[in-house]
């Protein structure tokens, strides 16, 4: 039966076995490998379109605004769209803005234009919003509830395959490896100068064609498939703002997920641009290492969700943050090859957070689940404020390292929300 009922899923009820179970739990874990894919060839289109539109750090930061702003716009009324029409409604929303987008990158690289890029993903991470806040929710009742922690990390280990698999993709079919210095285009003709910005512009032509082409196919699977029916108690005040925020879990966790989603997009999105200004690695190696950070964030995936059957996630949680700050250290005072190893490191142990984060804002706030999620949703919006943050503290101190105190305290906030969270667990046992 498709879904389409406007309550909300509890930490009650739970759907558990069967074939139609299994179906829709695979289908809704594609949607965390194909947002996870876009994430993470954001660090190539930083790199890309700074070159191409030869920008400085904090206008190609704008390639995270127009993604995280877009989130921040539409987490809302995705909640309520999906309240009325239902989660899978939502998603086929969603796969529809996200193929549009991709489709519309086309255009912007024919009219050479960098606001229609911004423009075009801004569409795509509309998408997205309406497909974080439906599949996150959904996976958590895919199930046991005293598992659901579980599912939703190892769902989202499929963000790391992403990781991995998107900065090869974009190695392989975005960028050319051709570089050349402020003075080699300054000698060139007008003519060449164009013609090379407007060759390295029709480079993302051919993937995102692809992308939006297997995302309208999936969004026929969806439209063709009996997704399980989540079904959540009556309430009056189902979903309200008010109702929500009235849960100390989620205000935490709408805080602690800001600043997760600005670290995670400071360390990703700006490793290319890293790399290239602090170790001096050319565009091709320094994909190349953005594909090990891309595996080093799936298997931390994948080894922190078999860790939480012997470790409370929470305590896990706290442990991997402090573990972060400490990284983030050694990449704004050292220098060389160890900090592109702190760099991996980090992306290992941050893996966890967002959905152990999301897990905890709204375990136990019942009816309200809806709106929470869409609350937290909202908070992505961290990615949008912050990275431009690093960016013009690397633009206007000339040390690209100096800028990551940004995420430095980011990790320091994460820490004390998995502090506060777990002295609220032991005290609500006493």
């Amino acid at each position: 039966m498709a879904l389409t009922t406007t309550n909300a899923p509890t930490s009650n009820p739970s759907v558990s076995g069967g074939t139609q179970t299994t179906v829709a739990f695979i289908l809704i874990t594609s949607l965390f490998f194909f947002w996870g894919f876009l994430h993470n060839l954001d660090p190539i289109l930083i790199k890309h379109l700074r070159k191409t539109f030869q920008l400085n750090a904090l206008q190609a930061s704008l390639v995270d605004s127009a993604v995280f702003f877009a989130y921040f716009i539409m987490a809302l009324p995705a909640g309520m769209i999906m309240k009325k029409l239902g989660y899978k409604s939502g998603i086929l929303i969603g796969l529809g803005l996200f193929a549009a987008g991709a489709f519309l990158f086309l255009p912007a690289a024919d009219f050479h234009s960098y606001a229609f890029f911004l423009g075009a993903l801004f569409i795509i991470a509309s998408g997205l919003t309406f497909l974080e806040t439906a599949a996150n929710p959904y996976v958590t009742v895919l199930g046991a509830p005293e598992t659901a922690t579980q599912r939703i990390n190892f769902a989202q280990s499929f963000n790391g395959l992403a990781a991995f698999l998107a900065p090869l993709v974009g190695r392989n079919f975005i960028l050319s490896g051709k570089e050349y210095t402020t003075d080699e285009l300054d000698a060139m003709t007008e003519e060449v100068r164009t013609a090379y910005f407007q060759m390295e512009a029709a480079s993302v032509k051919t993937p995102f064609l692809v992308l939006g082409s297997i995302i309208l196919l999936v969004a026929l699977l969806f439209f063709f498939t009996r997704l399980p029916d989540i079904k959540g108690e009556d309430s009056e005040h189902n979903a309200g703002l008010k109702s929500a925020w009235r849960h100390i879990q989620l205000r935490w966790g709408v805080v602690a997920q800001f600043f997760y989603v600005g670290a995670q997009v400071c360390i990703l999105s700006f490793f290319m641009l890293y790399a290239a200004e602090v170790v001096k690695l050319n565009e091709r190696d320094a994909a190349e290492f953005a594909a090990v950070c891309g595996l080093a964030f799936m298997v931390g995936r994948f080894a922190g969700t078999a860790l939480m059957k012997y470790i409370a996630p929470v305590r896990l949680l706290l442990a991997y943050a402090l573990i972060c700050a400490a990284l983030t250290v050694i990449t704004i005072v050292m220098n060389g090859m160890i900090t592109i190893y702190a760099m991996i490191g980090i992306t290992f142990f941050m893996s966890i957070m967002f959905p152990t984060i999301f897990s905890l804002g709204i375990e136990g706030i019942g009816n309200d689940t809806k709106m929470g999620s869409s609350l937290i949703i909202m908070s992505i919006v961290g990615g949008a404020i912050l990275p431009p943050a690093l960016a013009g503290i690397a633009d206007s101190t000339g040390r690209f390292q100096l800028g990551y105190v940004v995420p430095l305290i980011c990790f320091g906030v994460i820490a004390l929300f998995a502090a506060t969270m777990n002295k609220r667990r032991k005290n609500l046992t006493l």
